[in-house]
């Protein structure tokens, strides 16, 4: 996600009330494997990652000890 120009970090609010977490790609040209030459259409995809967490609050601590780079809160 680092890769994309003026990442600014993903939105706190794309929890799900249960401590999972949601957010989409416009394109899959980020990934180094992919070779912009080699694709026939630009295509997105939608990402869910389901956490045993309990609640968002959970879910953004565990999410955020693994790295995830969310944005600060203003």
């Amino acid at each position: 996600l680092p890769r994309i120009r003026d990442f600014p970090g993903l939105p706190l609010q794309s929890f799900d009330g249960w401590g999972n977490y949601n957010f989409g790609l416009d394109e899959q040209l980020m990934f180094p494997e992919i070779h912009y030459d080699q694709i026939q259409q630009i295509r997105g995809m939608d990402i869910t990652i389901v956490t045993t967490a309990k609640t968002d609050q959970e879910g953004l601590n565990l999410l955020k000890e693994f790295g995830m780079p969310f944005r600060h809160s203003v």
